[in-house]
């Protein structure tokens, strides 16, 4: 008891610790009260970092900040108009596809299965692969029913998008604007002394910014590789399963394990256990290797030096806590808690041991 109550009293008697404890506080409350209506304000944010590199460099050049800012949202509002435009109309429509053929595919996999079962009895029973298949069944059946709900439902959701697009690109554009503004407001609501705090800010800034910039383009290089890859394999759906495997880089590990499935079972039914399908298989596990040991690494070699489990973990709990968001940004979260953890131990070392901070303090008595 003696023990925690020293370790309590030099701990929290250092005010940067304290300062350190209640920003990291009020941040996670600020995420769990507030994460649902601060989205758009998050997408902001995530935006302003991958369109904050440009500016400065135009800024570089010469060019005025005003001028920079406005070139740059103007380009990046004509891109991503651009890519709903061109894809789309080919997602939604494939989707629509994916809906109507998923019968004949389960048809397909139900003969697999069943040959699969006379081979093996002992390994698989009937009654198994008739509970597999009903239940994969209920679940297309009632998928059609569900997105015309939603659409149908979703109207307000619509408008809220609407909203949204419009809302995201003036947060953008002013978040570049008045940069150093926002953040000199920012630091006046701290203490002027808080060295501590400061070092984990800034290393959780750069960190943070490296990652969402790092990430958009992966999935964007990715996506657009792997939509190549598969036209010109004449694999079906490839605008949707390219998607996919863009959007399955967020999700370290676990994405490119869990879209390789959908990808092999299409490549299948498209044209049953061939060399074609090998082929397309093949190509898109080589396509998620370059990902993960080339493009990612030079992307992220200064921001993930992170344990495999750790980052597994660290998307685990704040994808848990935090959704989609957290997923997003469970790298760099998981840097912020390294960076705690670091900054905490750099205090830990420098500080005497209390023995002999007690032992200084006796001879200083007796003087």
């Amino acid at each position: 008891m003696n023990l925690i109550r020293q370790w309590f009293h030099r701990t929290f008697s250092d005010p940067q610790v304290v300062i350190l404890l209640l920003a990291l506080l009020g941040s996670v409350l600020a995420v769990i009260l507030f994460a649902d209506m601060l989205t758009p304000a998050i997408a902001a944010v995530v935006v302003a970092f991958l369109l904050d590199a440009p500016v400065t460099w135009l800024c570089r050049q010469g060019m005025p900040r005003m001028l920079a800012v406005s070139l740059v949202v103007l380009l990046f509002v004509l891109l991503v108009g651009l890519l709903m435009v061109t894809v789309a109309p080919p997602l939604v429509r494939q989707i629509g596809q994916f809906v109507n053929d998923a019968p004949s595919m389960i048809g397909g996999l139900r003969d697999a299965l069943m040959q699969l079962q006379q081979k093996v009895p002992d390994l698989i029973s009937q009654e198994q692969v008739r509970g597999w298949l009903s239940g994969l069944g209920n679940d297309v059946a009632n998928l059609g029913p569900q997105l015309l709900q939603y659409s149908l439902s979703g109207i307000r959701g619509a408008v809220t998008l609407v909203v949204y697009l419009v809302l995201v690109p003036v947060m953008v554009f002013f978040f570049l604007k008045d940069k150093k503004l926002l953040l000199g407001w920012f630091g006046g609501m701290l203490p002027r002394e808080k060295p501590m705090l400061e070092t984990v800010w800034v290393e959780s800034v750069q960190r943070a910014g490296d990652y969402a910039r790092g990430k958009v383009y992966e999935i964007i290089i990715v996506g657009v590789a792997a939509f190549v890859t598969f036209e010109i394999l004449g694999l079906r759906y490839a605008t949707l399963l390219a998607v996919a495997t863009g959007l399955s880089v967020i999700i370290p590990y676990i994405g490119a394990a869990t879209v390789t499935l959908p990808v092999a079972l299409v490549a299948y039914f498209q044209w049953g256990f061939s060399s074609d399908m090998i082929v397309v298989v093949v190509a898109y596990l080589i396509l998620q290797a370059l990902d993960g040991n080339l493009l990612a690494p030079l992307l992220f070699s200064e921001v993930v030096q992170l344990h495999p489990n750790a980052i597994i973990i660290a998307v685990l709990v704040f994808g848990g806590i935090w959704g989609f968001w957290g997923v997003f940004f469970a790298i760099p979260l998981a840097t912020v808690a390294n960076a705690v953890i670091r900054a905490w131990q750099a205090r830990e070392t420098a500080m005497p041991p209390p023995s002999q901070g007690r032992a200084e303090t006796g001879q200083g008595d007796t003087a």
